[in-house]
Parts: structure tokens; C-alpha cells; sequence
């Protein structure tokens, strides 16, 4: 059974990957452990990386949600540009 060799159980580097490709990754694995045909110690693996996808698309959403909320609106409330994230003004 070969099924457990795709992409979303590839060596890829998650963090090289973009927030598109990682949840790609994610709904692959979902469907694989799903289906219920993976064997238990391949599934752990599966479930293990899922876990990383998983967190690390949080991750960016975190980022991007903060970003969008560091939008520095003006005194008309027309965006006037961005604050820095690390908290400086």
C-alpha cells in the first residue's frame, strides 16, 4: 500500500512551504486518516505532521490577522498605513 507516500507525508520542510501548500497538505492528511485504511504507525506519523501543518497555519493566520489589525487608520478613517508588529508606534 503506497497510499501513505504523498505529498502530505513528503520530507518537505513545513516552513518553506506557503499557507496554501500547508493546508493542502493538512486536507490530504485528513482524507488519508479518514479513509482509515492507513496502518496504525503510519497514521501516528500522518497525525504527527498534521499537528505541524495544522499549527502552522495557525501561525500565519495569527500573523496575518494581527497585521490587518495594525492598520493605522487616519483621523477620516481611510487607512494611512502600518504599525509595526513588534509593538513599537
Amino acid at each position: 500500500m503506497d497510499e501513505g507516500n504523498t505529498s502530505a507525508q513528503s520530507g518537505t520542510d513545513i516552513a518553506n512551504m506557503t499557507f496554501e501548500q500547508a493546508l493542502v497538505a493538512l486536507e490530504d492528511i485528513v482524507q488519508q486518516l479518514e479513509r482509515g485504511d492507513v496502518p496504525l504507525d503510519q497514521s501516528i506519523t500522518l497525525y504527527e505532521r498534521g499537528e505541524k501543518l495544522r499549527a502552522a497555519c495557525q501561525n500565519r493566520l495569527d500573523t496575518a490577522q494581527a497585521r490587518i489589525e495594525k492598520i493605522v487608520a487616519g483621523s477620516d478613517g481611510v487607512p494611512t498605513g502600518t504599525a509595526p508588529l513588534d509593538g513599537g508606534s
